[in-house]
């Protein structure tokens, strides 16, 4: 960690009384993220790691006791705030992002080895600000549930500054009053639609059906398309968007609301070819490379953060479950992919996450540059 980044969690607290403390608060926390970033799983796995690299990690912090034992880790970061650490995590988060038009990415996941079968725990449920263009975790709210996004939203929303900005979200954060907020914060929108808004739903799927049979004659709109070929798949994008909306039912109840889109996926593998049509309402002009852009940022909070969590990360397969341990680990594996992202090499992920292993130098520069 950079010595700002230090700074910038000094002021967590110490959920230890000051009698029970041998091993200083950030003594354990750099000691945890620099496993974490070098691929270490677990408790166990992250005091391994401190014996091996005592003594680099004393470049850094004293650890004046030696390493702490994998259940004085386990003690500490299980007791942690999460709400606090997040709140150190946004403004170093803050400090280092680069100032763009950004589209930033709302949605949940679900760690799903962290659910407490043994003690009747339900699996811990992460909702996440993306930010597409800087490629950084801006802030995590956590619920206990994936229907709790609804509730979860709006507090992660408040934490943010969307002046400028498009938020994009699937159909689960499709509601009057987070658009309402969304735009109260200067921001806009781009929000999915399905069942939830059943009838919103019904009456942009038939416009656009209405537009296409009769080719858009007559219908105002713009359109663009982008094609990838990649490993014998070929996927064809359609963006269709228009700011015709007298169509549409009780507009007057969304907040901002300026445009609606269709977006046509098509892909072919081999023989097999699927398509798929997704809706959007959206706050925005009727521009179809604008519209692409939010469309294309929000998909990429699949395959850029929640996909690297899994493979990279294995946080399905964590079988950290006590106390706050599931939440403070998804958060530190958070800080641990915006540490690479703003390390700034081309590497992949898990290169860089094996170069952090083994190569001392690297570390160094991904936690301390």
């Amino acid at each position: 960690m950079s010595a700002s980044l230090i700074d910038h969690f000094s002021p967590l607290e110490d959920p230890r009384i000051e009698r029970n403390k041998r091993h200083a608060l950030l003594d354990i926390l750099v000691l945890v993220v620099s496993a974490v970033c070098s691929n270490a799983k677990g408790w166990e796995a992250i005091e391994d790691f401190g014996h091996t690299k005592l003594d680099w990690l004393r470049q850094y912090v004293p650890l004046a006791n030696g390493v702490p034992s994998h259940d004085c880790i386990e003690y500490v970061m299980t007791r942690l705030s999460p709400v606090k650490f997040r709140e150190c995590f946004m403004n170093w988060t803050q400090a280092v992002k680069r100032e763009v038009q950004e589209v930033i990415a709302v949605d949940g996941k679900t760690a799903r080895g962290s659910r407490d079968r043994a003690n009747g725990g339900k699996p811990l449920h992460m909702v996440t600000a993306w930010a597409c263009e800087n490629r950084l975790v801006l802030a995590q709210e956590a619920t206990d549930e994936k229907s709790n996004e609804i509730t979860a939203i709006p507090k992660l929303l408040e934490l943010l500054e969307l002046k400028g900005c498009i938020v994009t979200l699937d159909a689960m954060g499709c509601q009057r009053t987070i658009a309402e907020q969304i735009k109260e914060q200067q921001g806009d929108y781009v929000m999915g639609l399905k069942g939830n808004q059943s009838n919103l739903h019904e009456a942009v799927d038939d416009y656009f059906t209405t537009a296409r049979e009769h080719a858009f004659n007559a219908v105002p709109h713009t359109y663009t398309e982008e094609l990838d070929k990649d490993h014998g798949r070929l996927e064809i994008r359609r963006y269709w968007i228009t700011e015709d909306l007298t169509t549409l039912p009780n507009i007057e109840v969304w907040t901002g609301l300026r445009s609606i889109g269709m977006v046509e996926r098509e892909c072919t593998q081999g023989d097999t070819t699927t398509v798929e049509q997704r809706f959007f309402i959206a706050s925005i002009p009727a521009d179809a490379k604008l519209f692409a852009k939010a469309v294309r940022g929000h998909w990429g909070i699949e395959n850029t953060l929640h996909w690297r969590l899994d493979v990279t990360f294995s946080e399905d397969a964590s079988r950290i479950r006590k106390g706050n341990g599931p939440a403070m680990m998804t958060s530190i594996r958070h800080l641990c992919i915006n540490l690479f992202e703003h390390e700034g090499s081309k590497l992949s992920l898990p290169k860089k996450q094996n170069k952090a292993a083994w190569d001392d130098t690297y570390r160094a520069k991904v936690l301390f540059a």
